[in-house]
């Protein structure tokens, strides 16, 4: 293969720093499907007319059809399947309560995916609270927690993870990592709850609703509908887990027919059809269903899909300038990258760059398992340390604004995290 030059890089940067920069200085712009959609035309167009002039077409298509095409079809078909359960509760939100709901969604986004898991949770928990004179706290542990760390034990709970699997870490392998998302949500978990406990108990005004009291807060409620999308959710994960090539090897030939190669996608096509038919019309108008988000990511990932093609061939051929060498290394590096940029392509470009790395003991996917752990974990934990650094992050609050919450500015949140993340970070680092 050619040596890829780094002005060829030019655009992924472009893209990156639009994702991060375009929410700030030009919202009401970037905030319509159809403003991204014509920029995304016009950066990755004569980007893939570069690199078919210079040789890389091949890698630009298999970069397409490979990555891009599993990736959003996993992503639309765990939105779709979520947006068809309706979670209310009547509970009171006192400190116990809300923990229990945190806790559920952070045990959830493993296996629905944090974007799932934030969408499923996030309504009921907003009813809960409505009478809550001290919220805030609540939804910005809420988009650490369920929107982002609670990620991390399945290719399904975040996309860094899935497309690491597509890339042949094995599906269970990310179940090694339980002892981190225990940590990681006891301490948070516990956190909150003091902090919670304080603020209800101290603070917090009584009353609005009759029933709003101290003598009420044993109660536990959750009223489920749509429940027959479980059903569909348990069928995801099952073609994640096992329409690969691991378990069909024909999936893996060059000469395979397309519904072979692709066979994985056209079961979760069928698996959102199915949700699409058998969901009741009302179950969606009250979750406020809309594809608006799904376009949102497909327009996005488009151009960072077609930009990255270059950016991940110079980084697999100049791994060694980069002097990552440690577990700990890779850990702060995508954690850095990823707390600022989309942490899917963030993690990608790392994993290549420790593939670039010789490696002579065991290695998960090519590289050692070590940096592998360290890699998924900061690129799903420094998610959660802006709202840019995850897709769901920017969705939560939106929402939440939605309802009267009132959330933390963009730089208010990052001084947030920075004083209550980044401890527990160091922590995970050096224990494990």
């Amino acid at each position: 293969m050619e040596s890829v030059s780094a002005w060829l890089l030019i655009p992924f940067v472009v893209m990156l720093l639009t994702i991060a920069i375009a929410p700030l200085v030009a919202a009401d712009w970037w905030e319509k499907n159809s403003n991204k959609f014509f920029y995304v035309l016009c950066l990755s167009i004569p980007t893939s007319i570069i690199l078919m002039v210079c040789g890389l077409g091949e890698n630009l298509a298999h970069q397409m059809l490979y990555d891009y095409i599993p990736f959003i079809v996993l992503l639309c078909a765990l939105f779709v399947v979520t947006g068809g359960i309706k979670l209310s509760c009547d509970s009171v939100a006192t400190p116990t309560v809300n923990t229990t709901m945190l806790f559920l969604g952070y045990a959830m986004a493993s296996f629905v995916g944090t974007t799932g898991a934030a969408m499923l949770m996030v309504r009921p928990l907003l009813e809960m609270n409505r009478d809550r004179a001290h919220k805030v706290h609540t939804f910005v542990v809420f988009i650490i927690l369920v929107a982002n760390c609670g990620g991390i034990l399945t290719p399904l709970g975040d996309p860094p993870l899935f497309l690491l699997y597509l890339r042949g870490t094995p599906f269970t392998w990310f179940m090694e990592m339980y002892p981190q998302w225990v940590f990681v949500g006891a301490v948070l978990l516990a956190g909150y709850f003091i902090y919670d406990s304080w603020r209800y108990h101290r603070c917090e005004t009584i009353g609005v609703r009759p029933h709003y009291h101290y003598q009420d807060e044993e109660g536990f409620t959750i009223n489920v509908r749509g429940a027959k999308n479980f059903v569909l959710l348990l069928g995801i994960v099952l073609s994640v887990a096992f329409i690969n090539p691991s378990y069909i090897p024909a999936m893996g030939e060059d000469d395979a027919p397309i519904y072979i190669k692709f066979l994985r996608e056209i079961v979760l096509v069928a698996i959102i059809l199915l949700s699409l038919r058998f969901t009741k019309r009302k179950i969606r108008e009250d979750n406020h269903f809309s594809w608006e988000p799904i376009t949102e990511v497909a327009i996005i990932f488009i151009g960072i899909f077609v930009t990255m093609t270059p950016a991940l061939l110079y980084l697999n051929q100049n791994a060694d300038m980069f002097g990552l060498t440690a577990a700990r290394d890779f850990f702060y590096a995508t954690g850095a990258l990823s707390s600022f940029l989309d942490n899917a392509p963030t993690a990608v470009a790392f994993y290549t760059v420790a593939q670039g790395i010789a490696e002579t003991g065991q290695t998960v996917a090519g590289v050692s398992p070590e940096i592998l752990q360290a890699i998924s974990m900061g690129a799903v934990y420094f998610g959660a340390m802006t709202y840019i650094g995850n897709g769901p992050n920017f969705m939560v609050k939106a929402i939440a604004e939605k309802e009267g919450v009132n959330m933390p500015s963009f730089f208010a949140y990052i001084g947030i995290t920075l004083i209550t993340l980044l401890p527990v970070y160091a922590l995970v680092e050096y224990l494990f």
